[in-house]
């Protein structure tokens, strides 16, 4: 999206008072999110070997950052985009039962990204995942741990409201949910950034159903990659899709503001057909691939959430540079400066 300025934009904090807040969401959050979905906390890489299948591929057009690692013969490593497989990998090898699971600081460089409000080159997330039955391979099981993770949001920013009176909550009770095909039915001839927008003007909160999927248009509402989240299977409501996003409203841009990819992870049998659907059944013979195909991987549903964005939204700031350290055009670091919006 191109940069938005907002009219008459005033920060509720000063950068050295917003260093301040970023620390106390983090640890606030990440506190609230382990004991509601029984998670502990483990040690991530930063990079994986390139060729393992263990990297994930977002919206299968981004390209890893990568270096030739002279330890082990040349071969080469990539910055990770995301650990989703890694963690499925880590669930297996720690034994953890179902119900319960692990959540990490992932860091990342995604060099492809536009750089804007909301997109920058370094990316820090909570990546978790939680371990199920083949049972709870549900839409309601999807549903309830959404809402889990959006009333620790809700307790996060009251928590910041009370340390900052001036920073009033605006996050509505309930989260909405929604399937992607819904919202095309509902806002027709608009584009889906601006369906998601429509929506979370709407409801405030909305869980967008169905990530990756063709609609009825023939085309998916957004990329997903065919070997993590779980987009093809038919759910309950009758559509298709076992993942999503949490999509926030945010007042201070006006727009959707994508807080959280999550869903549950695909099966052998779902893998094997998005793979087929993806045209990129050679992703089989991958390490990662193999294995989950063979069985050999538990069940599992995780994410990412944001930590940037996080801070972002409940200090109700502009851009994400606000409160994460990156590099950014110099003409958006001097337009970002006329208008009040200082980047760190």
């Amino acid at each position: 999206m191109a940069l938005i300025i907002p009219n008459h934009y005033k920060q509720k904090l000063l950068p050295e008072t917003t260093e301040v807040a970023i620390k106390m969401i983090k640890d606030e959050f990440q506190q609230r999110l382990a004991e509601a979905l029984c998670l502990r906390r483990v040690t991530a890489p930063l990079f994986v070997l390139s060729g393992t299948g263990l990297n994930d591929d977002l919206n299968g057009v981004e390209h890893a950052v990568s270096f030739a690692v002279r330890a082990v013969g040349g071969r080469r490593a990539e910055v990770v985009h995301s650990l989703a497989k890694w963690k499925r990998v880590k669930l297996g090898a720690y034994d953890i039962a179902p119900g319960y699971g692990l959540y990490t600081d992932m860091n990342a460089i995604r060099a492809d990204e536009d750089l804007d409000n909301l997109h920058s080159l370094y990316v820090d997330q909570w990546d978790w995942e939680r371990t199920i039955r083949p049972e709870d391979r549900t839409l309601d099981y999807l549903k309830r741990t959404v809402t889990e993770i959006y009333d620790a949001l809700r307790q996060t920013e009251q928590t910041v409201y009370r340390r900052f009176p001036h920073i009033t909550p605006r996050l509505p009770e309930q989260i909405t949910f929604i399937h992607a095909e819904e919202l095309l039915q509902r806002y027709p001839g608009m584009s889906a950034t601006e369906r998601e927008s429509a929506a979370a003007r709407e409801h405030g909160a909305i869980f967008l159903i169905g990530i990756g999927a063709p609609l009825s248009s023939g085309e998916p509402h957004d990329g997903r990659a065919p070997d993590y989240d779980d987009w093809i299977t038919e759910n309950s409501d009758g559509y298709r899709g076992l993942n999503g996003d949490i999509i926030l409203y945010d007042r201070v841009l006006d727009r959707s503001f994508e807080l959280s990819s999550m869903g549950i992870r695909v099966s052998p049998e779902s893998l094997r057909q998005q793979l087929e659907m993806r045209g990129c059944m050679e992703r089989s013979e991958l390490e990662f691939h193999r294995e989950l195909l063979a069985g050999r991987l538990p069940y599992s549903i995780g994410g990412g959430i944001g930590q940037s964005r996080l801070c972002m939204f409940l200090l109700q700031k502009a851009h994400i540079g606000e409160v994460q350290a990156s590099i950014w055009p110099e003409e958006q670091v001097e337009r970002c400066r006329a208008a009040g919006i200082e980047l760190l």
